[in-house]
């Protein structure tokens, strides 16, 4: 008989309409319901707010968030229009709590994590059985899902524009062509200021499984923000995400994240000419292993080594966060085994005590505490311990390492300087053998 493993614990609320709903509920309200949903009952015939992005999937990776240079940077319009949007949400009382209050502090040490005590985050949450075991789980439309989402949570469609260009229409109504849109919406239950939620084609009910389409979204809502304090997450099935609804989190922090500024080794890079290929560096000197992408001329080229690989790690099993970085130019794909270890009873104590689910965010540095007593006693020792909780023992990251490289058509940093060595040898061979014999000047 196959072993389920499952850990009781409190699902984040990510929606005012998922608390206190039961399956039967959530069921009889999607049946013509009335109130101005997510569901096919009344989103066809809505008009929420339009952004279209330039879908400029071939714009060299290297341009992104080009006034980034260390300064502040030039506010995008899409930042305007998502922040004032989420304002807008917060004047009329949709957050369960006020995030802008929560105290928050960088602790002292070589690292620089950030603790937030976040009391609210916690409360009033039914707790639920969730199965861990499976990263990848089919969707399943008696349970929660954003289809459920009230239109007023949705700040704006996220579409591709058709002409290059970025567009803003402030109501529009889907066209035939758009029967499921991908939406942003707010978290309920924010981690920080602007935190929002990306739902890729939001009818199609997709599980929370990443492929290369949704990925790319996902890039696109990162490069046309053009600030490097937003960065957009990913959770799976397995690493701490709540819902099994495609989705994806992004939200302001106005400091790097500690991961952001931790050393690198590159090991791998894409075959094929210099000038196209992505890189592949394991993090150095971080309790978390991980492997960080960047590099490809184009963002489809980044994206699709990026998608490859997580469709990998999902095929084999594997939980996984993802951390997309300065405007889609750097990638952080996180493997990692804490709900694993949680259920087999691997976790100290005090440390589960702490009620910590580290998702994304917490592993690249950002700990939302839900104590007073844990918030003031935090320090860089106790983040190190956490997260060294997280990471995949050095054997399991080699099998990664595998699973990515031949997922993502890759090479090792010792074949590509010997296959660049060979091509220098022939290059010269080649260009001596046209010159005449006395020409040759030996050494």
């Amino acid at each position: 008989m196959e072993r389920i493993l499952t850990i009781k614990r409190v699902p984040t609320v990510v929606s005012n309409y998922q608390e206190n709903a039961s399956s039967d509920d959530l069921k009889s309200k999607a049946q013509g319901c009335g109130r101005n949903c997510l569901g096919k009952c009344c989103l066809p015939v809505s008009k929420l707010l339009l952004y279209c992005f330039k879908n400029a999937e071939h714009e060299r990776v290297e341009d992104f968030c080009g006034s980034c240079d260390g300064g502040c940077p030039q506010m995008s319009f899409l930042n305007n229009l998502l922040l004032g949007q989420w304002e807008d949400r917060m004047s009329r009382g949709l957050f369960r709590y006020d995030v802008t209050s929560c105290e928050t502090k960088v602790l002292p040490g070589k690292y620089g994590f950030i603790a937030q005590l976040n009391e609210g985050r916690h409360l009033k949450k039914r707790p639920t059985e969730f199965r861990i075991d499976k990263v990848l789980q089919p969707f399943d439309e008696n349970k929660f899902n954003f289809t459920k989402v009230g239109q007023e949570e949705v700040l704006f469609r996220f579409e591709p524009s058709k002409d290059d260009k970025s567009h803003y229409i402030p109501s529009s109504p889907l066209d035939s062509e758009e029967c499921s849109p991908t939406v942003v919406a707010i978290n309920v239950s924010p981690i920080e200021y602007g935190h929002v939620l990306l739902i890729p084609r939001v009818l199609n009910c997709f599980p929370q499984r990443i492929d290369s389409e949704s990925l790319l979204l996902a890039f696109h809502l990162a490069k046309e923000a053009s600030d490097p304090f937003f960065r957009v997450g990913y959770n799976s099935l397995g690493a701490f995400a709540t819902i099994n609804h495609l989705h994806f989190q992004a939200y302001y922090l106005a400091v790097p994240f500690p991961i952001e500024k931790a050393p690198t080794c590159r090991i791998m890079s894409s075959k094929g000419p210099y000038e196209t290929r992505v890189t592949v560096s394991k993090l150095l000197s971080y309790p978390v292993r991980g492997l960080v992408f960047d590099g490809g001329c184009k963002l489809r080229d980044l994206c699709d080594a990026v998608a490859s690989s997580c469709i990998s790690l999902q095929s084999n099993n594997i939980p996984f966060n993802l951390l997309i970085s300065d405007c889609g130019k750097r990638i952080f794909l996180l493997p990692q085994c804490y709900a694993e270890k949680q259920a087999h009873g691997e976790v100290d104590r005090d440390l589960l005590d702490t009620q910590v689910n580290p998702a994304v965010w917490e592993i690249c540095g950002h700990i939302v505490l839900k104590r007073r007593k844990d918030y003031d006693e935090a320090s860089e020792q106790y983040a190190w311990r956490l997260l060294a909780e997280v990471s995949l023992s050095e054997e399991k990251f080699q099998e990664v390492k595998s699973f990515v490289r031949e997922a993502a058509n890759l090479q090792s940093e010792e074949e590509y300087i010997s296959m660049q060595e060979g091509r220098y040898d022939s290059t010269t061979l080649q260009v001596a053998s046209h010159l005449p014999q006395d020409c040759l000047v030996l050494h």
